[in-house]
């Protein structure tokens, strides 16, 4: 009895230490981040959105995004083929929204989940760092077809959110990626916020003048159809818009 006590202990102890090791090595990644620099747009951890040309001018609530790695650097799914680094599409930062890396799953094995998703985390594909994720990512969609309507920036962000396991959530996509950012996104300064808009309303203004209300009609029935568009395929028919 003693001594199945003892290798008991043993045992006990071992686990202890591995699981202190193992949250250890998890809690050294998560070292300070350097001050976000809009100036020399660096944004660690953090979701990024800039206005598109002419898309944005119709539907301003539609833009660009990005997330950024613990340096700062932004990484963007801007074309077929291609995640761009440390080189934002379509211009400078409008908003950035900071994610807090302690709501993210970074298990070293299975047994080591926080998120609630255990199983379904590892199938998707864990990682041990916000790097790591964003890297396991970028890889991925290196070889996806971009497309607008069907897979986009928005959708590689979702990518990495549903890797990080963010919120113990994996149902990221490009709505709740969308109204994360608009929601509780920060304005850079009040020149993004002029740029974000400013073309908006010259295209409305200048559409009442020449067209009349009808033209303000047309103009909103683009924008819920792109809505509509988005929220079916997100939640009713997810095949539509799989990467």
């Amino acid at each position: 009895m003693r001594h199945f006590r003892f290798r008991g202990m043993e045992m006990k102890e071992a686990y202890d230490i591995e699981h202190l090791t193992s949250t250890q090595n998890i809690e050294h990644e998560l070292w300070p981040l350097t001050e976000i620099d809009p100036k020399k747009a660096k944004f660690p951890c953090c979701i990024v959105w800039t206005p598109l040309p002419v898309v944005s001018w119709l539907a301003p609530f539609i833009g660009h995004v990005g997330i950024c790695r613990e340096d700062g650097a932004i990484l963007d799914f801007s074309g077929s083929n291609f995640v761009n680094v440390d080189d934002f599409a379509f211009g400078a930062v409008a908003r950035y929204l900071q994610i807090d890396r302690k709501q993210c799953c970074f298990p070293a094995n299975l047994g080591s989940h926080i998120c609630k998703h255990g199983y379904k985390h590892s199938e998707f594909g864990t990682a041990l760092t916000w790097d790591d994720a964003l890297q396991s990512s970028s890889r991925y969609f290196e070889h996806k077809t971009y497309n607008l309507f069907t897979c986009n920036c928005h959708s590689f962000v979702a990518n990495c959110l549903n890797r990080l396991c963010y919120g113990g959530s994996m149902s990221w996509n490009m709505i709740n990626v969308a109204g994360l950012v608009l929601l509780k996104g920060h304005w850079v300064d009040a020149t993004s916020v002029l740029r974000s808009f400013l073309p908006f309303v010259l295209v409305l203004t200048l559409g009442v003048a020449m067209v009349g209300w009808p033209f303000v009609v047309a103009l909103f029935s683009f924008s819920l159809l792109l809505l509509v568009w988005f929220i079916l395929g997100s939640y009713c028919f997810k095949t539509l818009l799989e990467c």
